[in-house]
């Protein structure tokens, strides 16, 4: 009975170890995992926290600010350097840049960006006062005048002193002299139909009349013994085989040289002398305007001008614009992108964040990594404690 006593009082002992074992070990795990998650959620933590320092007095609380607040400038720093260093550099840019795929995208939008303008039922002067620009068919055509008085003005300010056949150029003398005879042919030509025709005749009688008249009393005698109308016929006959003789021809041809050779010795500023250079100037000026026709071109619409030439631009010019752009571009990135100081921009973006916002990106992004780090934190603090129960129970 005392034996049976003795083995239930020892299997009783026994179970309490045991327990008692076994609580140990799994108060130790849970304190050890406890302050292994919390010290990972702390160090968390204060990367940002507290924001701003702490004193007691005249001393700084340790530990503040956190971490980032309190090396901020380093940071935003260091972001800055890894942006252009790493990030995007001259190299990363230019490569992108000169991919054909991305040129392909660059000339495709281009192209839908263009299909409005050049489909535009706008007109010029429309498109010319959407877009701000002071130009309208007033201003184009004082532009015109301007334009003609000032090239007049040089002219005669360069050839005025000049003879006729210094100023013209030598082919142009040739033109002229070679022109002469067909000068003289159209002159006989146009007076012979004059005096073939009804007026001809008609002006001829005329001045037979006023050739009698002007004889007074022997011209009446000779009018009534000839009759006018006789006389008419039989000068008029006359006139056209004078016109048409060659004599003739070469009188009139050997007056044109001589007064083209006249003419040639004159200098320009006699000649300029008596035209009417202003009423010139303003015939010149309105002539001009009509042919221009600066108005009419301005009043049709965007697209009458540019749709003939749509398909050319977009399939052949702009490919072609796009291809010397981006090479130019991707030449020009590395002076570019020192003169914009991509560091100095980065590292004064992050400065201006506040610490809240640094916090908040931050952990957007690691926001599931830290939750690893403190669960990581729980899980090494429990084994620790689980090693630490077990040389308690082994060396106790």
């Amino acid at each position: 009975m005392y034996v049976k006593i003795g083995k239930m009082f020892k299997a009783e002992k026994e179970g309490a170890i045991m327990l008692n074992a076994f609580v140990l070990i799994v108060f130790m795990v849970v304190i050890g995992a406890l302050i292994g998650g919390v010290t990972n959620t702390l160090a968390i933590k204060m990367l940002f926290r507290p924001y701003k320092a702490y004193y007691i007095g005249r001393f700084k609380v340790p530990f503040t600010p956190g971490l980032i607040p309190k090396r901020r400038k380093e940071l935003a720093e260091q972001l800055g350097n890894m942006v252009v260093d790493h990030l995007i550099t001259p190299e990363s840019l230019q490569k992108k840049i000169m991919n054909e795929e991305f040129q392909r995208d660059v000339t495709q939008w281009l192209k839908e960006e263009t299909e409005p303008v050049f489909n535009s039922e706008k007109t010029v002067n429309e498109w010319l006062e959407l877009l701000q620009i002071p130009v309208s068919s007033e201003v184009l055509n004082q532009w015109l005048k301007d334009w003609i008085e000032e090239k007049v003005s040089r002219a005669k300010l360069e050839y005025s002193a000049k003879r006729i056949e210094e100023a013209l150029p030598e082919k142009w003398q040739e033109k002229i002299e070679a022109a002469i005879p067909q000068l003289v042919d159209l002159i006989a030509g146009r007076a012979e139909s004059y005096f073939t025709s009804p007026e001809g005749k008609a002006k001829v009688k005329v001045m037979i009349d006023d050739f009698l008249k002007e004889r007074g009393t022997l011209g009446n005698f000779l009018g009534m013994f000839l009759g006018n109308t006789s006389v008419a016929d039989k000068v008029q006959p006359e006139i056209v085989k004078f016109i048409k003789h060659e004599g003739t021809q070469e009188i009139l041809h050997n007056l044109l040289r001589k007064e083209w050779a006249k003419l040639k010795l004159m200098k320009i500023e006699d000649v300029i002398d008596k035209l009417p250079e202003e009423d010139m100037m303003s015939q010149l000026h309105i002539s001009l305007i009509k042919i221009v026709n600066i108005d009419g071109h301005l009043s049709k619409s965007l697209s009458h001008w540019l749709s003939p030439h749509q398909h050319s631009f977009t399939e052949t010019l702009l490919p072609k614009w796009v291809g010397k752009g981006t090479i130019l571009l991707a030449n020009k990135i590395p002076n570019l992108m020192t003169k914009l100081h991509l560091q100095k921009i980065v590292q004064e973006q992050v400065e201006s964040f506040s610490v809240a916002r640094l916090e908040e990106l931050v952990l957007g992004i690691s926001r599931r990594e830290f939750k690893m780090i403190t669960y990581l934190g729980a899980l090494l603090g429990g084994v620790i404690g689980l090693i630490q129960s077990i040389f308690v129970m082994v060396f106790t």
